[in-house]
């Protein structure tokens, strides 16, 4: 991977998005359904695209919300809609779009009171807790966020009635009747005018109810006793203001070090390949932080919708592979409540410690595909404790084993990170080593391969048999996998795996690359070569497919 030369970096003014042209074309241009590019998609999580490249605009939230109007019609959804949105620029419009075709659509849809920003786990969350009581009038949730992406682009995803993700059935129903409602102008699309829907909105408070119960998922009362310094960047996003009610509630010494909320986010110093990305797994876009990381005994930044979390102590910031082996030991050995029959969730492109650490513990691992739908419904059944993915994404349990929320968190693990601190002494990093020097320390690495559209086709529909080769990397191959053998989902690419490593591939949905990640249970070296060959086999299946 070639490292801008800027990389890490303050953004300067050419870095930035033109946020008036943006919206301008959000409104102004319209998608042809007869291009691929421009219509409806959704991947792991939800579709996303930029308005200057027509691949979001108003008329594909109006299609995409009049589709969610009738699927949850015909699901038998008859309570209330939980809307929010984060930070990015698109955001802001898309919401608007939303709420005139969810409420002309003759929906209750709760809105935060005062048009504020709302975090993915919080609507994750206040859906199950409404759904506990209402059986008989269930709710569901759209969040208008394309994640960390950079500021030009837009994104929105449907969570439904189990609080998590929406399952590949209910978003290729989606799909399709939205691109089929783009194709015919949106004539069936309901509406009502912005004001009249937003006065039909309920305004909601949100933040209340999400802080008043973060302390049975966290011990806070043993972060308030052990003093612990927290510093917070929220990276411009959507959990801004959880925080202060956050410490004032629970006596916690945290301080928010970027109050900023700049749809160009011009704040942000730049990513790896120079562009603005408020990835909190980044060193680079993370370096506002980082500088002040002496400052605080645990700092955390989070992007924008608050699914994910990047944590920093005196050493740095901690690789989110090896945070997430943290967090299961310690949760799995400090959890006196937990049933001793929950299992580990990890997705196959995370990091293989992870196996080893369930086996220390003796827990059951569930190995799905990337994408956090996999885990809902064995988190809702009660038999995963932790899930996580290599993207720094994860969720897990209350204390007393209640399930907390169903899609991504990146409070709580932030949080854990403080309580682990103050009840075992060791820092992230100290924790993790003292695993390593138990269950070795292995090596891993994610990147970007340029790939066209229909080099990515033939990757997400590869077979095991299309793999030829009996070695990788000077190991004999034990497994070629195309499906997940915790569930037998498509894996929608590939993973090879030796006794000494192993390396997986699978296409972006949003860009023109595919994306290797590989680990090697013997050093750096090793690590290269089975990069390298990686490659090679990816290549060869591109070749002999005629792509």
């Amino acid at each position: 991977m070639t490292m801008h030369p800027r990389a890490g970096m303050p953004a300067s003014a050419e870095d930035l998005v033109n946020i008036p042209r943006l919206m301008a074309a959000y409104y102004q241009l319209e998608p042809d359904a007869e291009i691929s590019s421009q219509r409806v998609s959704f991947g792991t999580s939800g579709h996303r695209g930029c308005a200057l490249d027509v691949s979001f605009n108003q008329r594909h939230i109006w299609a995409i919300c009049q589709a969610v109007a009738e699927y949850r019609q015909q699901a038998g959804l008859s309570g209330p809609l939980f809307l929010a949105m984060d930070t990015h620029a698109l955001s802001e419009a898309a919401w608007g779009s939303a709420l005139e075709v969810l409420v002309a659509n003759g929906l209750e849809v709760r809105v935060q009171a005062g048009q504020g920003y709302t975090p993915t786990p919080v609507i994750s969350h206040a859906i199950l807790n409404h759904n506990r009581l209402h059986q008989n009038a269930q709710a569901d949730g759209i969040v208008i966020t394309p994640s960390h992406n950079p500021p030009r682009d837009g994104g929105i995803k449907y969570n439904g009635p189990d609080g998590g993700p929406s399952s590949t059935e209910a978003t290729g129903w989606i799909q399709a009747r939205a691109n089929r409602l783009i194709a015919d102008g949106c004539r069936e699309v309901r509406r009502l005018p912005f004001a009249e829907a937003f006065g039909r909105a309920v305004q909601y408070d949100y933040i209340t109810p999400y802080v008043a119960e973060l302390d049975q998922v966290v011990d806070m009362v043993a972060i308030r006793k052990a003093g612990i310094k927290i510093g917070i960047d929220p990276l411009g996003g959507a959990g801004l203001a959880y925080w202060p009610p956050i410490a004032e509630r629970y006596g916690l010494d945290i301080t928010v070090v970027n109050q900023s909320q700049d749809p160009t986010f011009g704040f942000m110093s730049l990513d790896h390949d120079g562009q603005v990305r408020m990835d909190c797994s980044s060193p680079y876009s993370m370096t506002n932080l980082l500088a002040l990381k002496d400052n605080f005994d645990i700092a955390c930044g989070n992007d924008p919708d608050y699914d994910r979390h990047g944590i920093v102590d005196s050493e740095g910031l901690i690789n989110p592979n090896h945070y997430l082996a943290v967090c299961i030991h310690y949760l799995f050995t400090h959890r006196a409540q937990w049933p001793t029959t929950l299992a580990v969730g990890k997705t196959l492109v995370s990091s293989s410690m992870i196996d080893r650490v369930a086996d220390s513990l003796g827990r059951s691992l569930m190995e799905v595909p990337v994408g956090f739908k996999w885990y809902v419904t064995d988190l809702m059944a009660g038999r995963l404790g932790f899930v996580g993915e290599e993207s720094a994404g994860a969720s897990f349990l209350r204390r007393d084993g209640r399930v907390w929320s169903t899609d991504k968190d990146g409070f709580i693990p932030s949080l854990l990170a403080a309580e682990i601190l103050a009840v075992t002494g060791k820092t992230p990093h100290q924790y993790y080593a003292m695993l390593a020097a138990e269950l070795g320390r292995p090596v891993y690495r994610r990147l970007d391969a340029p790939a066209s559209q229909a080099q990515k086709q033939v990757l997400a529909n590869l077979n095991a048999d299309d793999i030829k080769a009996a070695s990788l990397a000077g190991d004999a191959i034990i497994a070629t996998l195309t499906r997940a053998p915790g569930n037998n989902a498509s894996l929608g690419g590939l993973k090879v795996v030796t006794e000494q490593g192993w390396f997986a591939a699978r296409p972006s949905g949003t860009e023109q690359v595919y994306k290797i990640y590989a680990e090697s249970f013997r050093d750096a070296e090793h690590l290269e070569r089975l990069i390298d060959e990686a490659k090679q086999l990816v290549s060869a299946a591109f070749v002999k497919a005629g792509a």
